[in-house]
């Protein structure tokens, strides 16, 4: 269950600092806790933020080694050598090449451009070097977004007669190459050292043409979105004039991937043409997207954009196939570590990253995933916010081949035989750097204390929005809730709750749960639109957080769900109570993962002191990160199947969940279903109360609604919720439009009713 944290806590002193800014500068109060909370404590900072912009960049010649890059360049010029740019094959590297290979042809260098495909391998490489040498013959080799951990490579270049500039933005190895290097990591005067390759390879075109190199922000701005570095400081100013710079003209490439006239913001570099341009990496067509950025010839622009398209759906469709094969050996293999690593024979490495991503946010723990050749292993590392996965695997890197990256996401090569050894070493260096709180994935939300109009216009301004200034998050507390399906079928569902329009897409999982009258916290977002003319306020809805263990109505919510998994319960090892709190307590202590604990009625848990302290999930599971959880009143087919220790805490009356090859544990001594068992099952006594029913009055979007609204008819609540259950079954009562209504029809046999037949079985046992 994710975990939500206040954005903002003051002392009395900064609150008066906050109330005083937010005055000053004609802010609400919340506009001006956020900015002050995420580091723009005085009016300087703040005025800098809401204005982001070219009149904030830094001087390139602050960055050491730009100097004397740009000397050296100077003199390549003057004495007519030739000029490589050798760049990674994704959209930072990329956006690299375009910026400094323009730049280098307006300072008078018609340079040689070459980018590797995937399959070649990250950074420079023996291979790459002598295809370039073999074509073109250099005197001089630039390397955009790569470089820092090519040593031996940068020697093997200088021994061929060129020199070399390495420029790149990657964390820093033991050993530097032994040349000109241009990296913002270095110990220098320059401020700011989140760049991207793109914004280094920015730097120097400043360095070496001036403003003119303000032409080529829309690459520097994209490739900063699509790095995932921090758009904060120098970063914002650069993605901040990149969109004016696309919204204004953008250039051909950009248009005829766009496809639309929308304003285009930070969310549309990184989820419309980020993945475009790295799609062409990952299909093997590296040189497609490096031509697309670089052609002159506008008519070469459309059949690539078209041909980038392609390649993104069809990567699209790669990654789904992934995706289902990696969840697949999962729930095998189970995912109760700290890490989660797996390897396959074919599958494609231009993909692994990109699932590894997924992974590691479902799962809420690093994630790799390696692709065999032959007895080496080449993958992918990604992260979550907590773990810095870079120096995790710097710990253990004498299991390691090679690798490289930062904080966040890394590539690297180990021995097959060495794999299980990483696995461990990881592990352990997790578990002895890290909390299992900080595995817990976080909220930060705000309370909204001014207009609501007023704070989301105000909210606008923060663009662009990013890795390090994420669109602030909301959160309003409610129990039942009004929510309906947009239209029938429809997997989104929207809601009015404190005088607000909700959306919430994708939530028709939770309408069950926005239904019930569960105490939750809705988090949300404000988003304005404009639609001819007129503005638009709704609260986008991004996480529902429940609170199990609250609610009247709740039981009689769980008695529903009950009532339509009855069946055969599933087959396990049946426990005492006693036993069962040994067994949670010796699960619970030796990993935080792999448990989940059941049970079919609330006050079932107060025999379990074992388990005080873990979330309580209500129908369905709040997370999929297999963490150790309570799940109360599941709902049919509630998947568990990645668990491995289930235990029912009151014996079931059926198989209402998914559970794969766990482990299976029932309590003997509590009955989870006594409410079915006790209900009246003879004839006379349900047509008393179709009689009832048919008298019409009981409303509700659900039956278990209905039967709280009118207390039960006179027949007990949970009574007339078995009966209601068993008409439905039988076609004799329908649910329409929020009232219960019988049907007109032939006489039904309740011998029919699979519910009714369920509960005579257990009265009988």
């Amino acid at each position: 269950m994710k975990k939500l944290v206040r954005e903002y806590e003051f002392t009395p002193e900064q609150l008066n600092s906050v109330k005083a800014l937010a005055k000053k500068l004609s802010l609400t109060e919340t506009t001006a806790s956020l900015l002050y909370a995420r580091g723009m404590d005085t009016e300087e900072k703040m005025l800098s933020f809401l204005d982001p912009g070219k009149q904030h960049f830094l001087s390139p010649f602050l960055m050491r080694g730009m100097k004397e890059a740009v000397e050296l360049i100077a003199r390549a010029k003057e004495e007519g050598w030739n000029v490589a740019v050798f760049g990674d094959y994704d959209a930072d590297g990329i956006g690299a090449c375009a910026i400094i290979s323009r730049a280098l042809r307006t300072f008078g260098i018609e340079p040689y451009l070459y980018v590797p495909e995937r399959t070649e391998g990250y950074g420079l490489s023996i291979r790459a070097i002598d295809a370039i040498f073999d074509e073109f013959l250099p005197d001089l080799v630039i390397t955009v977004d790569c470089g820092i951990s090519n040593a031996e490579e940068v020697e093997y270049i200088k021994e061929q007669g060129a020199y070399v500039i390495v420029t790149d933005h990657h964390e820093l190895p033991e050993r530097l190459p032994d040349c000109i290097v241009v990296n913002p990591k270095l110990h220098d005067d320059y401020p700011y050292d989140n760049l991207c390759g793109a914004g280094v390879a920015f730097k120097l075109a400043c360095a070496l043409i001036g403003e003119r190199a303000y032409a080529y922000l829309d690459f520097a701005a994209l490739s900063t979105v699509a790095d995932s570095v921090p758009l904060l400081g120098e970063n914002r100013d650069i993605v901040a004039e990149g969109l004016r710079l696309i919204g204004k003209s953008p250039r051909p490439a950009f248009a005829a991937l766009l496809q639309k006239t929308a304003p285009v913001t930070a969310q549309t570099l990184a989820f419309t043409l980020a993945p475009r341009i790295n799609a062409a990496g990952r299909m093997g067509d590296a040189h497609a997207a490096l031509r697309l950025f670089t052609t002159e010839n506008e008519e070469e622009i459309p059949p690539l954009a078209e041909k980038l398209n392609l390649y993104n759906a069809e990567r699209q469709r790669c990654c789904d196939e992934l995706y289902a094969q990696v969840s697949s050996r999962i729930r095998e293999q189970g995912a109760y570590g700290n890490v989660v690593m797996l390897a396959g024979e074919r599958w494609n490495a231009g993909f692994v990253g990109i699932v590894a991503a997924r992974v590691a946010e479902e799962f809420s723990r690093p994630a790799l995933l390696f692709v065999k050749h032959g007895n080496m292993l080449k993958g992918s590392a990604r992260s979550i916010e907590a773990v810095n996965i870079f120096e995790a695997l710097k710990a253990c890197s004498e299991w390691i081949e090679e690798f490289g990256g930062h904080s966040q996401a890394a590539g690297i090569n180990v021995k097959e035989e060495n794999f299980e050894r990483l696995r461990e070493a990881l592990d352990r260096y997790i578990a002895d750097h890290y909390t299992r709180e900080e595995f817990t994935p976080v909220l930060s939300v705000c309370e909204p204390k001014d207009s609501p109009r007023r704070l989301a216009q105000e909210l606008e301004r923060l663009e662009p929005f990013g890795i390090g200034n994420k669109r602030p998050l909301f959160a309003v507390q409610a129990e039942h809730v009004d929510a309906n399906q947009v239209k029938p079928d429809s997997p989104h569902i929207s809601f009015p709750l404190d005088g607000m329009s909700f959306m919430y897409f994708g939530g028709a999982k939770d309408l069950k749960l926005l239904r019930s009258d569960v105490k939750k916290t809705i988090v949300y977002e404000y988003n304005l639109s404009t639609f001819r003319g007129r503005e638009y306020l709704k609260g986008f809805v991004r996480a529902v957080l429940a609170d199990g263990l609250s609610g009247k109505r709740v039981e009689l919510d769980a008695l529903e769900e009950q009532l339509h998994t009855l069946g055969l319960p599933p087959a396990g090892e049946r426990m005492d109570t006693e036993s069962l709190n040994v067994l949670l307590n010796e699960r619970l202590q030796s990993c935080a993962y792999g448990l989940a604990a059941v049970c079919f009625s609330r006050g079932t848990l107060a025999a379990f002191p074992a388990l005080k302290g873990l979330p309580v999930d209500v129908f369905r599971l709040s997370s999929p990160n297999v963490g150790n959880t309570v799940l109360y009143a599941p709902e049919e087919g509630c998947d568990l199947s990645a668990y491995r220790d289930i235990v029912f805490l009151d014996a079931p009356a059926g198989d209402p969940c998914l559970t794969g090859h766990a482990r299976l544990y029932y309590n003997g001594d509590i009955c989870g279903y006594a409410p079915i068992k006790e209900s009246e099952v003879k004839r006379e006594e349900l047509l008393k109360i179709f009689a009832a029913v048919k008298a019409g009055g009981l409303r509700g979007d659900t039956f278990a609604e209905a039967v709280a609204a009118c207390g039960g008819l006179g027949f007990g609540e949970e009574q007339l919720l078995f009966a209601l259950s068993v008409f439905e079954e039988l076609g004799l009562v329908v649910l329409d439009g929020g009232n219960v209504r019988t049907v007109r029809g032939e006489r039904k046999d309740l011998t029919d009713s699979s519910i009714y037949m369920a509960a005579v079985r257990l009265k009988e046992e």
